[in-house]
Formats: structure tokens, sequence, C-alpha cells
């Protein structure tokens, strides 16, 4: 494995050395500081063999390889196409402070009345216009205006409704879907 003037590196050390002598699996190496240690063959690595690297060296044309990073490469990604009547879910923020300019002085019973009956507008607005799909972000908080949207949606024959996205909103969103053709 090792030969005498090969150029090697002890693995669990920070030492460098040349190899003078290979006795079964003992490698006698002087190193870079001039002392003379005996390692095992398995603490040892190869960093460099100069006669390799020349022979390898010669197959090579360096004028082919310049000529060939001169040349504009083709892009190897492949684009996803998109449909163009592919149309993003509408989403609509039900927090408070979206909702209105100033929301001081509102009771958590206002609050929470606004919230589901602009929900309750967006939902019937998009079965009308016959929406496949909304996306209403309500926030995680203590789970309340979820509830309220879960029993406002549940009263609905034609919707389906499940948490959307975790990626694209963690879990404060809840994604309907309007089936069309139920009857």
């Amino acid at each position: 494995m090792f030969n005498k003037g090969d150029q090697v590196s002890v693995l669990d050390e920070a030492i460098n050395g040349v190899v003078l002598s290979v006795n079964n699996q003992e490698v006698r190496i002087e190193t870079e500081d001039g002392f003379v240690m005996n390692y095992t063959a398995k603490e040892l690595i190869k960093i460099h063999v100069s006669n390799d690297l020349n022979k390898d060296m010669g197959s090579f044309n360096s004028n082919q390889i310049k000529k060939e990073k001169e040349e504009p490469k083709a892009r190897s990604f492949v684009k996803e196409k998109k449909s163009k009547h592919v149309i993003p879910a509408p989403e609509f923020d039900l927090h408070i402070e979206k909702l209105v300019p100033n929301f001081r002085g509102m009771s958590n019973y206002d609050i929470l009345t606004l919230q589901s009956e602009t929900a309750k507008r967006h939902l019937e607005f998009a079965i009308k216009n016959r929406i496949p799909k909304i996306v209403f972000i309500h926030g995680v908080g203590e789970g309340i205006l979820k509830s309220e949207l879960d029993f406002l949606f549940g009263r609905y024959d034609n919707i389906a409704f499940q948490d959307a996205n975790y990626q694209k909103y963690g879990l404060g969103a809840t994604e309907v879907f309007i089936l069309q053709n139920v009857k």
C-alpha cells in the first residue's frame, strides 16, 4: 500500500511526512520536522504521489479543455411549465388589524363577529362566482376564530375545508374547497 518516498499524513494527528520503510503493517516515516516515527498502515493516508499525477496529466489536451470552457453550455435545469389559466386561490387575512384601521374600543365579541361576517361574505362571493378554492388566514392564537370558522363552514353542504399548506401558512390558515357539481 505504501512505498518508500510516498508523502503521507497521520489520520488523527496534524503530522505529515515521507515514508522511509515499510515492514508488514508497520510504516516508518520521517516527519516534516525531521523526527522518525512508526505508525500502522491504518493510521496513515497518502497525500501526494507525484509520479501518478504527472502520468495522468499527460493524457489531457489543454487546448481542448480551454475551448470547452469558452463554449457556453445550455442550461441543465428543467423549468416546470405552469398553465396560463391557473389562477392562485384568493387569500383573505382575518386578523382584525387587516380589517379595520383602528380597533380600539371594540370588544372581543365585536372583533369575532366582524371576522366571522367578513369570512361569510367572502365565502358567499366565492360560491356565487364559482371560485373553486379560497384560503382564510386566521392565525394560531387561542383557536376561537378557527372554531368559529369551522362552525360556519360546517353549515354549508357544498364545501369542504382543511388546514392550509403548513409550509406556506403554518398552522394559522384554513383552505376551503367549493364543490361545484353537488346536487
